[in-house]
């Protein structure tokens, strides 16, 4: 049984994403919110809502095919990070000189996979 959530344009870096969702890959889905309730990192809470995503699409994607699954015995299986656009989101911001930097907004999305067999 797999089930997956995905939230697109979520502010914040992949790279700096990437860094939290390392540490639930892979871990019991209890385990990985617990460790993402205590995470000091700005991108834990978004995590956090995919992941509770995830498990309810699981647990109703069994529902529908009459089986049961418990919540408990779900494993975070994939995880991973994409870079969303960065178009529309460019800022300029003063520099020395008169001059003007170019600053990249990022956003990114976010995937998760949940599975009752650890893989």
């Amino acid at each position: 049984m797999e089930a997956h959530a995905v939230a697109k344009f979520v502010k914040g870096s992949p790279q700096k994403v990437r860094l939290v969702i390392d540490l639930i890959r892979g871990v019991k889905a209890n385990d990985a919110l617990a460790i993402l309730r205590l995470s000091k990192k700005r991108a834990a809470s978004p995590i956090s809502k995919v992941l509770w995503s995830a498990i309810s699409n699981a647990s109703n994607l069994a529902e529908k095919q009459n089986i049961t699954v418990d919540v408990d015995d779900l494993y975070v299986n994939k995880c991973f990070v994409d870079m969303g656009p960065t178009k529309n989101r460019r800022r300029v911001r003063s520099a020395p000189m008169g001059r003007a930097y170019r600053e990249q907004r990022r956003s990114c999305h976010i995937t998760i996979h949940v599975s009752t067999n650890k893989e």
